[in-house]
């Protein structure tokens, strides 16, 4: 699955992982491979990023927006 988190002064991470983990507005969620399709706004708090090899990489957000679509998500952060 391919991922990227962009704000808008840069692509601050782009990459295949196994597993997305994001401060949902109504809760935290967890986006896997297949996932169905989705578009959701972010509340502040952290993304979990799981990398193919395991390597898990965090992120602080303030808000934003996440769409899963075709093992493609592509999280758009006000701030990171």
């Amino acid at each position: 699955m391919k991922i990227e988190i962009i704000t808008p002064d840069k692509k601050v991470y782009s990459g295949k992982v196994k597993s997305v983990q994001v401060p949902g507005t109504d809760g935290s969620f967890q986006v896997l491979k297949n996932h169905a399709p989705l578009i959701s706004t972010l509340g502040k708090g952290k993304i979990k990023v799981v990398e193919e090899d395991n390597n898990e990489l965090f992120f602080d957000v303030e808000q934003g927006v996440i769409e899963v679509k075709n093992n493609k998500l592509i999280l758009l952060a006000e701030k990171i």
